[in-house]
């Protein structure tokens, strides 16, 4: 089989083979058209997609921040708890001192205490104004995530609309562009779609007009006009690299 197929490329002549590619280049373009008229859409819905991932891990960092919060402010409080019970149980001992010495120790106990307590309110307010800072943070994150929800569902509907619209054409399309590859020697396919992938215009096969490459519109030589026309051989514009193809050959009127 292998074999029987290697005969047929011989056999192919240089114009059938320009003709395949040509027509290859037809509905690679047909459906460079159809993804143009998808626009941007793609890409649009995939970065909604980030950015609501995005906005949603955002806000989770949020709510586990206020736990956060929420247990060092317990901790505080605790602190408080015991230093008020330090306290009482060191005024209670003033009552009872034998001496100044004793005296100036439950002193000082109490007024550490007193500053412990004093630390730690001071820590839970700094943690109210974080936290009241942080809800309103997560009100915005929340608010944004809901316009970005909203958007992301516009725009798949959109795009899904047009998808299918589009879809079933575009994969008839790409099953004669398949069929085709097949009658194309892959030496020169794989030429054909290197110079495709660096075209501007996705054009890796262009059609001589007005004296001068279909692709970049340099003008070419008439001696050379004169071999694409023959189709003898495969010839790429010197400027472009695309290659080259007589119009009458391509199935197109010159006008």
């Amino acid at each position: 089989m292998a074999t029987k197929k290697k005969v047929v490329e011989q056999e192919m002549s240089v114009e059938d083979k320009l003709k395949s590619l040509y027509k290859l280049q037809s509905y690679l373009s047909e459906i460079d058209r159809i993804k143009t008229l998808r626009g941007e859409l793609p890409l649009e819905v995939a970065d909604l997609d980030d950015e609501i991932a995005g906005l949603g891990t955002r806000i989770n960092n949020f709510e586990l921040e206020l736990k956060q919060l929420e247990e060092n402010t317990k901790l505080q409080k605790g602190k408080i708890e015991t230093s008020k019970a330090k306290i009482e149980r060191y005024t209670k001992q003033l009552d009872n001192v034998r001496n100044s010495k004793e005296y100036d120790h439950l002193s000082k106990e109490i007024e550490f205490e007193t500053l412990e307590i004093e630390l730690s309110e001071k820590h839970i307010r700094e943690y109210e104004q974080q936290v009241v800072a942080i809800k309103e943070q997560i009100a915005a994150a929340k608010e944004l995530l809901k316009e970005k929800t909203s958007d992301l569902e516009h725009k798949k509907k959109e795009l899904e609309d047009i998808v299918s619209e589009t879809k079933a054409q575009e994969e008839k399309i790409r099953e004669k562009a398949k069929k085709t590859e097949t009658t194309i020697e892959p030496r020169l396919l794989a030429a054909f779609k290197r110079i495709r992938k660096n075209a501007r215009n996705g054009l890796g096969i262009v059609p001589i007009q007005r004296g001068a490459c279909g692709g970049c519109f340099n003008k070419i030589p008439p001696q050379k006009q004169m071999d694409i026309k023959l189709g003898k051989k495969v010839i790429v514009c010197e400027y472009c690299g695309r290659i080259m193809i007589d119009p009458v050959m391509a199935g197109l009127a010159e006008k």
